[in-house]
C-alpha cells in the first residue's frame, strides 16, 4: 500500500499574532537574497489572517493578491509595501555597520560618564 500525504501548508499552524510574528521574523532571517522566499513568507501569513480582509484593505482583489503572493508570483514592490502595510508591517533598511540592538547614529552611553571622565576616575581609584 502506497503512503498517502497532503500538501503542508504553513499558515494552517499560524494560529496568534505572536505566531505570524516569530514565522516572518524566522523566514526574513533564512530567506538570505531570495526575494521570492520572502515574498511567499508574506503570502503565508497573508493565508494566515484573512485574505479576503487584506484584499480590501490593500484595495487589490482577493485573487490578485493569491496571485501576486503565491510561490510563482511577482508582485511590484508596491504591492509588497501595501501588503505589509495592511498587516500591520513597515519594512526598513538596516545597515550591516551596526550592531545587533543599536539604531544608527546612536551613541553608546558608558555608566559614569564619557571615556575621558572614566579613564580619569579609573587612575584615582
Amino acid at each position: 500500500m502506497a503512503l498517502k500525504t497532503t500538501p503542508w501548508d504553513s499558515a494552517d499552524y499560524l494560529k496568534t499574532e505572536a505566531d505570524i510574528n516569530a514565522y516572518l521574523d524566522a523566514c526574513f532571517e533564512e530567506a538570505g537574497d531570495d526575494p521570492g522566499f520572502l515574498v511567499h513568507a508574506l503570502g503565508v501569513a497573508a493565508r494566515a489572517r484573512n485574505m479576503s480582509q487584506l484584499a480590501r484593505d490593500t484595495g487589490l482583489t482577493r485573487e490578485g493578491l493569491y496571485k501576486a503572493l503565491s510561490s510563482n508570483g511577482n508582485p511590484s514592490f508596491g504591492t509588497v509595501l501595501k501588503v505589509a502595510d495592511a498587516m500591520g508591517y513597515r519594512l526598513a533598511l538596516v545597515s550591516k555597520q551596526v550592531k545587533p540592538g543599536r539604531r544608527a547614529g546612536e551613541r553608546t552611553v558608558v555608566p559614569g560618564g564619557t571615556g575621558k571622565r572614566r579613564a580619569a576616575q579609573a587612575k584615582q581609584g
